[in-house]
């Protein structure tokens, strides 16, 4: 006859072969996922229900036969599954593996004790998984063991006749049996050390993420098929899949890898699982899939884009073998998509922004433009009966910047062109005040672009606002200087300078509706280049200036807003 420490050690024996078997189970990627998900599927707890089933019955075959009872591992088995996986896994395992040992031993003296206590270690473990938190589950379980097997002495005294008989085997296998408890601890922690390697997984996965938005980011500056194609590309790569595409809700806007050249960009989306999908605004896996299209892919993964919860087109990545798209692929795919929804709706939100801001450029222009033209034909008309002559120069050179902005293919000209139309102003200015406006230029050798009609505002402001406030002569100094690799354009007078209220009014976007020029000039240069004008008062007058970027930065910073519409 074994001794109770004896009988220990084989329980311990028995343990360790069931937590080996586990380890090797938990190796095993496929299985591995299912152990890390923290809701799997039906199907997923239905397998590993039947794991835990297993266990529990070859436990009670493998038990130690003392009297006739079996000393064994069951409780461990029932208890670590419902603690692990929740009540249905610890109930079901409980009542099959208590009905098998009942049914295996009709009439013994432990069959209904047995019963019994599986089913009520199914439903305590069951309790755990739901009520204990998770860093005390392994303590919990080996009490909740414990428990279960003294309740199981308890009713082997109550069961068995002649009482005698119970308190022999209870004396022989209590020891054993509720100390060999402390292995659901272990195991317990075993799968909890592999749930805990899905954080590690999850920030891999994160990683890659980000990398791929990081390396994505610069092509969502405009959506358009090159782009998304290159989008697609890269994605491609960094998770080895064999294609990826991306749809909108009709149509492919972008497909790369195997198969490309059966799915045009344009085409309609004719896969129903993509159809459904879009509909649904669910994800889609298909681990085993023939595509009539390309019947060589095996493995297809759907991901809703969406924008504001409405689904707006799909992310498609499909692999050649089966089985490829794994729980940790999935996790990243659905981060992946989500950042490039967003990404997407930013696109959209800044080209919209860019149009408007385009929309209200080109209002403040028009506004400038009758402004102008008002005052210089009042000067033509003044200067006529004093000079026909004089008059009519001013009525060409007014034909010709008429002319000119007619013409105007670009709402951007060279400084020198747009200088050239700020004399032609002046020199109907001058004929219109005589003496009292004299004009002062200080122009470096620069080539740069400006908005048109920018710096004439500005001039027409200093004459009216500034040197005609006063009594006698005033001098308006034109300043084009280079400041670094940016041009500084200024206008400054020497007249009755600006009031500081005005300057607020300026800032704070409420100037006036009868005050609008040197507003007008403000919002166009802040909408183009960031920055509004700067407005200084001297001693006499004021200085209006702002600052463009040099030829070379400017031209390729407006090409790419231009063609990316960011």
């Amino acid at each position: 006859m074994e001794t109770s420490f004896e009988m220990l050690l084989e329980i311990f024996e028995r343990a360790a072969l069931l937590l080996t078997c586990l380890f090797f189970i938990t190796r095993i990627p496929r299985f591995k996922e299912i152990f890390q998900q923290e809701q799997p599927s039906v199907f997923e707890l239905s397998f590993i229900t039947a794991v835990f089933c297993s266990f529990a019955i070859f436990a009670t075959y493998s038990g130690i036969k003392v009297d006739g009872s079996l000393v064994n591992v069951r409780i461990i088995a029932i208890v670590s599954g419902g603690i692990l996986f929740g009540p249905w896994v610890g109930i079901i395992t409980g009542i099959v593996s208590g009905l098998h040992r009942y049914l295996i031993d009709i009439g013994g003296v432990t069959s209904i004790p047995c019963l019994i206590t599986s089913i009520t270690a199914g439903v305590i473990s069951g309790l755990i998984s739901r009520k204990v938190k998770n860093s005390w589950r392994w303590f919990v379980g080996i009490a909740a063991g414990m428990f279960c097997e003294i309740l199981t002495m308890l009713l082997i005294l109550v069961f068995a006749h002649p009482f005698s008989t119970g308190v022999d085997i209870v004396s022989k296998i209590a020891f054993p049996m509720i100390a060999g408890d402390v292995n659901i601890g272990l195991i317990v922690l075993l799968i909890k050390s592999v749930e805990g390697e899905k954080e590690f997984v999850a920030a891999k996965q994160a990683k890659l993420a980000l990398d791929i938005a990081n390396k994505t980011m610069p092509y969502f500056r405009a959506i358009n098929a090159e782009s998304l194609e290159k989008i697609c590309a890269i994605i491609k790569n960094e998770i080895r899949a064999d294609a990826v595409a991306i749809t909108d809700k009709k149509k492919i806007l972008a497909y790369v890898g195997f198969g490309q050249e059966r799915y045009q960009i344009g085409h309609e989306i004719i896969s129903d699982l993509t159809k459904t999908a879009i509909k649904s605004g669910e994800i889609t896996i298909r681990n085993h899939i023939q595509d009539q299209q390309t019947p060589q892919i095996q493995c297809l993964l759907i991901i809703p884009l969406k924008e504001r919860d409405e689904v707006t087109g799909t992310l498609k990545i499909y692999y050649k073998k089966a089985n490829k798209i794994t729980y940790s692929l999935q996790t990243m795919a659905i981060g992946l998509a989500q950042m490039i929804s967003t990404l997407m709706e930013i696109s959209r939100i800044e080209e919209i922004k860019e149009e408007a801001n385009k929309a209200e450029w080109k209002a403040l222009q028009t506004k400038i433009n009758p402004h102008f033209l008002f005052n210089a034909l009042n000067a033509i008309a003044s200067t006529t009966r004093r000079n026909p002559d004089k008059a009519r120069k001013l009525i060409m050179n007014l034909s010709g910047f008429m002319r000119y902005n007619l013409e105007l293919a670009d709402d951007f000209i060279d400084i020198n062109k747009e200088l050239q139309q700020v004399r032609d102003y002046i020199e109907i200015e001058k004929a219109r005040f005589g003496s009292r406006l004299q004009v002062e230029y200080e122009i470096d050798a620069v080539s740069v672009l400006i908005p048109s009609l920018i710096i004439q505002p500005l001039v027409e402001n200093a004459i009216n606002h500034g040197i005609l406030k006063v009594k006698g002569p005033g001098i308006v100094k034109i300043s084009v200087k280079e400041a670094g690799n940016k041009v500084r354009i200024s206008v400054a007078d020497t007249g009755a300078g600006i009031p500081e209220e005005v300057i607020e009014h300026v800032y704070q976007d409420n100037m006036p509706v009868t005050q609008i020029g040197l507003y007008n000039v403000h919002r166009r240069v802040k909408l183009i280049y960031g920055n509004g004008l700067a407005i200084r008062r001297l001693n006499p007058g004021t200085e209006v200036y702002f600052e463009v970027p040099k030829v070379g930065e400017y031209e390729s910073h407006y090409s790419g807003r231009r063609n990316t519409g960011t």
